[in-house]
C-alpha cells in the first residue's frame, strides 16, 4: 500500500508544488494538506497519515511547538521541509532533537523552479521515515553519555583508562560517515566521547547552510571541541571536525 502523506506548510504554492511533485511517485499518496498546525491536527485525526512533512515558520503555532506536542501525544514520522537560512538551520536541528526523522532544505528564492531539485531526496526521506518506529518523547533531559553495552561503547575504539589522558598524539583518528538521518546519530556518538578522545573527522551529507550550525550544536553538547572543518586544519586529540563534506 502507498505511504499516506500529509503536507503541512503555510504557503499555498509550496503545498501545491509538493502535492504535485510527491503525488507522481506510485509509492506515495498525498492524502491532504494543511496551512497551519491547528488544521494539521484535525487532518491527522481524520486522515490518519503515515508520514507528514512539516514547515517551521507558520502562523498561529510554529512547527517546533507543534512537533513537540505531536511527539508527546501522537508520535509519528515527520520530515521537516525548512528554509535554507542560518535561523532555519538552527530550528531544523532542534526539530531533529524533538523527534523529526530528517529534513530537506526549502529554497527562499524561486521556489517553483528550485523545489523540484529536492524531489528525489524528499521522496527517499519520506519512504525512509515511513519505515521508522517513532516512540513518545520524554520530557526527561537526555543524558550526556549513552548507556550502551560494551560491544557498542567507546571502549570499542578507545582503550579503557583510569582517568589519565590516553592518547596525546594524532597517531589514531576516528572517521565517521553519515547520510540520511545521521545528524542525531552523530550527536549521540560525540556526546559519549571523552574530552581526550582521538581526533574525529566527520563526513555528513547536509545542505551547506546547515553545516556551521550543525558543528556549533555538536560543540555545545559534546565534551570534545567540535568545529566546521577548514582546509589545512590540524587533527588534534579531543577535537572533532564536522561535517567534512557538505552537500546541498
Amino acid at each position: 500500500m502507498p505511504i499516506r502523506l500529509l503536507i503541512v506548510d503555510d504557503s499555498a504554492l509550496v503545498r501545491k508544488l509538493l502535492t504535485q511533485m510527491l503525488g507522481k511517485d506510485r509509492d506515495i499518496e498525498v492524502v491532504g494538506a494543511a496551512a497551519d498546525p491547528y488544521a494539521a491536527r484535525e487532518k491527522i485525526k481524520l486522515l490518519n497519515p503515515d508520514v507528514i512533512t512539516l514547515d517551521i515558520e507558520m502562523p498561529r503555532m510554529d512547527g517546533l511547538t507543534f512537533l513537540e506536542n505531536l511527539m508527546r501525544l501522537r508520535p509519528m514520522p515527520v520530515v521537516m521541509v525548512s528554509s535554507l537560512t542560518q535561523k532555519g538551520a538552527e530550528a531544523t536541528l532542534r526539530a531533529l532533537e524533538l523527534g523529526a526523522i530528517d529534513f530537506v532544505g526549502k529554497p527562499r528564492i524561486d521556489i517553483a523552479g528550485s523545489l523540484a531539485d529536492y524531489a528525489d531526496e524528499l521522496i527517499a526521506k519520506i519512504k525512509m521515515a515511513a519505515e521508522a518506529r517513532v516512540s513518545p518523547r520524554s520530557n526527561t533531559p537526555r543524558p550526556q553519555a549513552l548507556r550502551v553495552d560494551a560491544r557498542h561503547s567507546a571502549d570499542a575504539v578507545l582503550p579503557a583508562g583510569n582517568g589519565r589522558r590516553v592518547l596525546r598524539t594524532t597517531e589514531r583518528i576516528i572517521a565517521i560517515g553519515a547520510s540520511t538521518g545521521g545528524t542525531e546519530a552523530i550527536r549521540e556518538v560525540l556526546d559519549a566521547m571523552p574530552a581526550d578522545a582521538p581526533a574525529i573527522v566527520i563526513s555528513q551529507h547536509i545542505p551547506a547552510a546547515f553545516s556551521k550550525p550543525f558543528a556549533e550544536r555538536m560543540n555545545r553538547t559534546s565534551a570534545m571541541s567540535v568545529c566546521e572543518i577548514q582546509d589545512g586544519q590540524y587533527l588534534l586529540p579531543g577535537h572533532a571536525m564536522a561535517p567534512g563534506i557538505a552537500a546541498a
